[in-house]
């Protein structure tokens, strides 16, 4: 799955979910999916090895690691979704779509494990990184942490 396929994915999980509100599902896939693009501060796209980094130093690596592997998904909460991705990043995302920082978090508290599991789904993404330890080594050198 190509990165524009990843937004894209995500966009349409963003705009079926619930807690995104109706003006979440009301949203243009282009804008959403530009907006998730900008989410978590890759030049090239959605930085996935950040969104994993930010995960696992939060405490939250276990459930990192079940989006990443290709069993069930373990569920996030919109407040751990703000704590890993920074309230100013999800407040930003919120305003370039006209939604509500609660809507903002929500949404993406549904799409952003579907699109990390989708990226790594059988296994392509964890083993070109080598594994979970990869992904998470990956993200650690990104951020200068070893």
């Amino acid at each position: 799955m190509n990165m524009d396929e990843l937004l894209q994915l995500g966009a349409k999980m963003f705009s079926k979910s619930n807690l995104s509100g109706d003006a979440g599902s009301n949203l243009d896939m282009g804008s959403l999916a530009s907006a998730l693009s900008g989410l978590t501060g890759g030049s090239g796209g959605f930085d996935l090895g950040a969104l994993i980094n930010n995960l696992d130093t939060g405490g939250l690596g276990d459930m990192a690691k079940s989006w990443l592997g290709d069993g069930a998904n373990a569920g996030i909460s919109p407040d751990q979704i703000s704590n890993a991705i920074g309230s100013d990043k999800i407040t930003e995302f919120a305003s370039k779509l006209g939604l509500s920082t609660e809507e903002a978090a929500g949404g993406l508290s549904e799409a952003l494990p579907q699109m990390v599991d989708n990226a790594s789904s059988g296994g392509s993404l964890l083993d070109s990184l080598g594994g979970v330890e990869g992904v998470l080594g990956l993200a650690g050198k990104l951020f200068g942490n070893k």
